[in-house]
């Protein structure tokens, strides 16, 4: 069924993902005027979570709040919010608040933007979210094992204006590689794995749980918002019997449309909004299907419909179209062109990428030749300068071969064309996907200053070189 690394749990062998609507957050859900400022609260700390459930025992984590994930925050739109975190690891922690176009110094790179948070110390994170839409936080220090044992959390920035749905669902999906007494292996860091895929497990969970199935009432009409937190699983979910609408991908409007064959592609760190109407039969349950690696297959959860009459008796026309995000459009007339290869890995031709000129730091991947290895520090000298204001489209090529969902912190970039071909439904992003020996071209405005970090997110490909800066001031 899946990437076997320990004796198989039954219970569908772990490799089952899970659960229902989003976990209950701890934290005060957003009230008052835009302008007032919301005060928050964190703890990262090691905590016990029944990630299978019973009769297995609780796994040993480290999480936010003593839970996984960590508490749902929930905002307004250009709403101010202070967020302490409180550090009881015994390691350095940091946050990066993934896809919010925030100061720099709030960006939670170690060493780049912010010393880190060292043991029994706090850190106050403060900024004003300008995009409504689907966000998260995780660590940006020590990434692979904390991300890996459980600390992520969904960040909702909620529109000014209510969208017209029945319910609201966040699934945030993880990936665990458990042993068979459901404690969490160890061996972060493996450096085959981080020549090739990355850290994949052997359990898939929605908000933190294994489970089958989530209740769904036959009419009603339901915005579901897809978090990819894994550390290197990509995941291509096909709905049985439903036909999901995408209308938002990494929290930015899109033009509201079908995925091709019915398939939402979510490499790590990504998110996609689909609105889904219920028009199953009640009574009956309908998988959600994971079905991106040839011959391992397997359901995710399971739509469970009540056996009660429909909400409605019509289905709903159409699907709603989000309110633009206030993102500055590039002009492509006057932009700057910047070619970026992702180069390194197995199979390169160059041993593992080692043998690459400029592969500095022991790294296995590299950006044009250069090889960032870790989660920052200080002076990671920039690849390029970017001009504080101008347009600029990256060309980026990936030269290996394997998969690399590529995030580019503080801004959102339009999505021009991969291989050559225009991408349609006026696609936004911060990470983006790029199969084995493609290439794409994306746009933006250089208009956060700072030194930002563009990087792979198979986080085990980052942490060995797949990562750089650029400078834009």
């Amino acid at each position: 069924m899946s990437f076997v690394v320990a004796p198989a749990i039954c219970r569908r062998s772990f490799l089952v993902g899970a659960a229902s609507a989003t976990v209950a957050a701890s934290l005060p859900s957003a009230a008052g005027t835009a302008r007032s400022t919301r005060e928050l609260r964190l703890v990262a700390e090691p905590a016990r979570w029944p990630i299978v459930g019973k009769p297995h025992q609780d796994s040993d984590v480290w999480c936010y709040d003593g839970r996984v994930p960590g508490p749902e925050i929930r905002v307004r739109q250009d709403e101010p919010v202070r967020i302490t975190i409180e550090n009881k690891l015994e390691q350095n922690t940091t946050v990066h608040w993934h896809g919010i176009r925030l100061p720099v110094s709030m960006d939670g790179v170690p060493g780049l933007t912010q010393p880190p948070i060292g043991p029994g110390e706090s850190f106050t994170y403060a900024f004003t979210p300008p995009d409504a839409g689907t966000f998260w936080y995780h660590p940006h220090a020590h990434s692979l094992e904390q991300l890996g044992r459980g600390m992520a959390g969904a960040l909702i920035v909620e529109e000014q204006e209510a969208v017209a749905v029945d319910r609201d669902l966040v699934w945030l999906l993880a990936d665990w590689r458990l042993r068979s007494d459901a404690q969490i292996a160890s061996g972060f860091g493996n450096p085959m794995e981080a020549a090739m895929s990355g850290r994949v497990g052997n359990t898939v969970t929605v908000n933190g749980a294994v489970s089958d199935e989530v209740p769904v009432r036959a009419g009603e009409r339901i915005r579901l918002r897809l978090i990819n937190g894994a550390l290197a699983r990509i995941m291509a979910l096909r709905f049985e019997g439903h036909r999901p609408v995408v209308v938002a991908i990494d929290g930015q409007p899109c033009d509201p449309h079908e995925p091709a064959r019915g398939r939402l592609l979510l490499g790590p760190a990504m998110r996609i909004d689909v609105v889904l109407d219920m028009q199953g039969e009640p009574g009956r349950r309908y998988r959600v299907v994971d079905d991106f690696y040839d011959g391992l297959s397997y359901w995710l959860t399971q739509l469970a419909y009540e056996d009660k009459p429909p909400v409605r008796a019509h289905p709903l026309e159409g699907s709603p179209a989000l309110p633009r995000n206030p993102l500055p459009e590039p002009d492509l007339a006057t932009a700057g062109r910047h070619a970026l290869a992702l180069q390194g890995g197995m199979m390169s031709g160059s041993g593992m990428g080692m043998g690459m000129q400029g592969m500095e730091h022991g790294g296995t991947w590299a950006i044009n030749g250069h090889s960032m290895t870790g989660d920052g520090h200080a002076g990671m000298a920039p690849l390029v300068t970017l001009q504080l204001g101008r347009s600029y489209v990256l060309a980026i090529r990936n030269e290996t071969a394997f998969w690399h969902p590529v995030h580019f912190h503080g801004h959102s970039f339009r999505v021009l064309s991969r291989n050559g071909s225009p991408v349609p439904h006026r696609h936004w992003a911060d990470t983006v996907l790029l199969p084995p020996k493609e290439a794409i071209d994306v746009a933006f405005v250089a208009d956060n200053p700072g030194d930002w970090m563009l990087h792979c997110h198979v986080t085990d490909h980052q942490v060995s070189g797949l990562m750089t800066v650029l400078r834009v001031g």
